[in-house]
Parts: C-alpha cells; structure tokens; sequence
C-alpha cells in the first residue's frame, strides 16, 4: 500500500470512528449529565431517601432509605415515618440477576440516568424525594404532587415489600453491619435522665467531628459492646465520658461505607 493509500484508510477510520461515536453523550456526575452506575465498583447503583419536610427528615448521617448493590442485594431502613431507634434496623433483599437488570432498564427508562430536579424548588418544609443513580441525582420536590413523572412512578417500584418471591435469589433477612459509627453529642442529663459511664476505652471526646457529632466507628468486641448499652437503652439515656456527659445514637455503616467521613457524605 503506497503512502497515500495509507493516509485514505486512517482517514476513512476515523471518520468511522466519529460517526460510531456522534450519537453518546459523555458521562458527567450531579452536575447536570449522565451517571452510569458501576455494578463492580462495590458503589450502589441506586439510592433514595426521603428529606426535608417540618420534621427534617434526612439529617447529618441519616441512612438512605434505600440502597441497592450491583450483586443484587438491596438494604433498605425503617420505613413509614416511625422514629429511628438508638440502634437502626435495617433488612437486607437480594434480587436475581435478570430482576437487577430488568429494574436498572426501567430506572434508565425513567431518565434516572440524568441528573435533574422535578417540581417546583425552593419551597418552605417541601419533602423531597432523592434518587441516585451511580453518579447521576435526580430530586422530586414535593413528590406527592408529581405522581404523573415516571421516576415517582418508577420510585414505587423500590420497595422490596411488593417485589415478587420469583425475583428474589433469597430470602430477606435483618441486615447485620460488621461496622457501627457512634454518633456522640454533649448533652448535660435533664432531671429524670439516667446517666451511665461509657462501656468503651476510647472516650466519646475523641471522635472526629461527621455528621453533626462527634463520630467513632467500631468494629468486633466494641462493636458488640456499643450496641449492647446503647441499642437497649432508651433515647433520653446519657452517657458520662473523660468527665462529660453524652447523648449518643449508633449508625451501622452501608457495605460501600467504611469510615465516619463515609457517614458525613452518604
């Protein structure tokens, strides 16, 4: 082939090549692009969670209400308004590959893949509705009144409750984390309010600052410890530490979590 020949056919290549690839967007995260979701990145590939609204939902290192796992396995926390308790309980699902694929179709066809917000913002104590889609976020303000969009529409399909046992690879199960971030905040006791010691060695004082408290996580025999006292205890229980005294909440940590800063950004 002489040389000019050769110059036609990487001229033709690439002109191939463009026409291959003028149709694809390029991948972007929350800014305003598209997030693919990652099934082996150990990321999940869809989140959502419920803020805002006079109560506040979704506070400094409050869990998702929902998180599924590119192997399937979703985890999901209390539902219907009911107040955490010192210890979240959290059920773990686990879908079959061909349901995973079928709903990450119907999230792609929801427009979850873009990140964007839905309904009118910047209103007062609105609830809004957070879905994540690998990188890409979409919010639904006040999703009640938005219940004609498809991804509020698509939103109903993740509740594992009203998924089908053909769908499900196995049973749901309570969901266990092998590590807990304890969330500690100084609060004098009240009249009325029992106070113990701290059943650690590591005082609560020492925490990094995440999540609005002051945040350790603790795994093994502390991890045990801690859910012990705290998770049995009531939510006025004080806890007296390197000379002061704490409120403290426990915060058991996604499979893609592992650290408080973790916690702070989930």
């Amino acid at each position: 082939m002489s040389v000019i020949d050769r110059g036609i056919a990487a001229v033709l290549i690439g002109a191939v090549a463009l026409v291959a690839c003028g149709g694809q967007e390029p991948e972007t995260g929350p800014g305003g692009g598209r997030g693919t979701a990652r099934p082996d990145s150990g990321e999940p590939v869809l989140r959502w969670r419920m803020t805002g609204g006079i109560a506040g939902l979704g506070g400094p290192g409050s869990l998702p209400d929902f998180s599924l796992y590119g192997d399937g396995r979703a985890i999901t926390g209390p539902r219907d308004g009911a107040p955490p308790p010192p210890l979240p309980v959290q059920r773990e699902y686990r879908l079959t590959p061909a349901a995973l694929q079928r709903l990450l179709g119907e999230a792609r066809a929801a427009g979850l893949e873009r990140s964007r917000t839905i309904g009118p913002d910047r209103i007062a104590d609105a609830m809004v509705l957070e879905i994540r889609m690998g990188a890409a976020r979409t919010r639904i303000v006040q999703p009640e009144s938005q219940a004609g969009a498809p991804a509020v529409r698509f939103w109903k399909r993740l509740d594992p409750r009203g998924w089908s046992r053909a769908d499900q690879a196995e049973p749901s199960r309570p969901y266990r984390s092998s590590r807990v971030a304890v969330l500690a905040g100084e609060s004098p006791a009240a009249g009325g309010q029992r106070v113990s010691d701290w059943p650690l060695k590591r005082p609560l004082g020492r925490g990094e600052q995440a999540a609005g408290a002051l945040c350790t996580v603790v795994t093994g025999d502390d991890r045990d410890t801690a859910v012990k006292h705290v998770a049995t205890a009531d939510g006025d229980h004080r806890w007296r530490s390197g000379g002061k005294v704490y409120s403290v909440r426990l915060r058991p940590l996604l499979p893609d979590e592992r650290t408080c800063q973790d916690v702070a950004k989930t």
